[in-house]
């Protein structure tokens, strides 16, 4: 390792617009087929529907959230780290020869 990259490793660091809440929407967890298996949605909000005797309630829809940890205002992100290793355990249970 060189100068210049003690210099980039010692500055490190997530663009705060990359953990910016995104708009409208909140991150959710929906536990998965194990207890320790949590799956990343982001659920979001929608506007009412406007109607002839006010306006209808739309209810909120989940998707399937890609962003990783980032948009999770929990998350402390350090990227000189890495991500932590949350799956070693599940996937070294499966198997006694591992």
């Amino acid at each position: 390792m060189n100068a210049n990259d003690q210099f980039f490793a010692r500055d490190a660091r997530v663009d705060s617009a990359a953990v910016a809440p995104l708009p409208a929407s909140r991150k959710i967890y929906v536990e998965g087929p194990r207890a320790d298996v949590r799956v990343p949605m982001r659920e979001i909000a929608q506007q009412d529907t406007p109607a002839s005797f006010g306006a209808e309630k739309n209810p909120p829809l989940a998707v399937y959230d890609t962003s990783g940890p980032y948009t999770d205002p929990a998350a402390r992100i350090d990227i000189r780290q890495g991500l932590p290793a949350l799956r070693t355990a599940t996937l070294f249970s499966c198997c006694s020869a591992c």
